[in-house]
This record gives C-alpha cells, structure tokens and sequence, in this order.
C-alpha cells in the first residue's frame, strides 16, 4: 500500500510541475483550449490508473505529452468523420469558442491549425514545449533531418501567415499583428548532427 501512496504523490507531484506546459503545448496543437484540457487529463487519469507504471517512467513530462499526443491523434481522426458527416448535412456543427486570451495567442494557434499535422507537431514540440530537435526526433520517431526540415517549413510558413496584412482577413477590421515564436538556440538547429 506503501507504494501505491508514493505512486500517487508521484503522479500528483507531476501534475504540479508539468500540467500548464502541457496544456499550451496542446492547445497550440489542436486550437481548443477546452479539448487540450481534457487531453492532458486524460492522460494524468492514465497514470493514475497504473501508478506503480508511471513511477518506472524516465521523464513523466515526456511520457504524459507522449500519451495526450496519441490521444489528440486519435480525436483528430474520429473528427475527420464527423466532419464528414458534417459536410454530407447528417450532423450539425455545434459552435466552437475560443477562450479569452491575448489575439496574438489566438492568431498563432490560428496559423498553426493550417500547417500539415506533422508540421505541426514538430513546431509545437520544439517551439512550445521546448524540446530539442533530438528530443522532437526521438518522440516523433523521425530523423533528426526530418524534424529540421519541418522546422524550417513550418517557421516559413508561420512567417508567411502571421505577417502583418493591409487589410483583415477575417472581416473584424483589425489588422493581424505579427506573432514572434518562441526563438531556441538557431545555432543548435544549425549544428545538430
């Protein structure tokens, strides 16, 4: 029963430590507050369903945003359906929400929803998560080249997305501000083996 305590706390202390981090890093890669939540929940309630397990794991962090990853990949494929169903006029649309955050914030989730799943989740990882291109490779299971290159696609991309605009593309009439990502050691990218 020892264990099981310690097991538990073990998980708690995680919680404490890594939670936000997860939830923003999910957040960025699915565009809902709400559903980053409830995957970075779900992936505690993993842990705490076999605490014992989650005291064996090397790096809680690592294994809790491996697991919310797997399970946003799951929803995202469920989703594929209901939109689906959506466009074939059986299912309607609820409407979403965006929670009150700063428009920069918004525009960059925004920008991120239109880059390729796997581009996405190389940018969210290295940029928002804060991993190294190694520790990306390692978790995406693609070569490390294979990582940079996306980085670079990516950042390209987000370039060209969030650049500030002369006119609004949204019909709200403000002007979209230019949002910065989160700039790690360029070098470092440069370097990498």
């Amino acid at each position: 029963m020892g264990e099981e305590l310690e097991a538990r706390e073990a998980v708690r202390d995680a919680y404490e430590a890594h939670y936000r981090r997860l939830v923003a890093a999910l957040y960025a890669l699915t565009g809902d507050h709400a559903e980053a939540q409830d995957l970075v929940q779900e992936a505690y309630a993993r842990a705490l369903a076999r605490p014992r397990q989650f005291l064996d794991v090397a790096d809680p962090e690592a294994w809790l945003r491996t697991v919310a990853m797997n399970l946003a990949r799951t929803r995202w494929r469920r989703r594929r359906l209901f939109d689906t169903l959506v466009r074939s006029g059986r299912v309607a649309r609820p409407v979403e929400s965006v929670p009150g955050v700063d428009p920069n914030r918004v525009a960059l989730v925004a920008a991120l929803q239109q880059l390729s799943q796997a581009t996405r989740e190389t940018i969210v990882l290295h940029h928002l998560a804060d991993m190294s291109v190694h520790e990306v490779a390692d978790a995406l299971g693609v070569p490390v080249g294979t990582v940079k290159a996306r980085l670079s696609r990516g950042r390209a991309m987000l370039a060209a997305l969030l650049s500030d605009a002369d006119t609004d593309t949204d019909g709200t009439g403000l002007r979209r501000r230019p949002v910065a990502l989160p700039q790690r050691d360029v070098q470092e990218v440069r370097d990498a083996p």
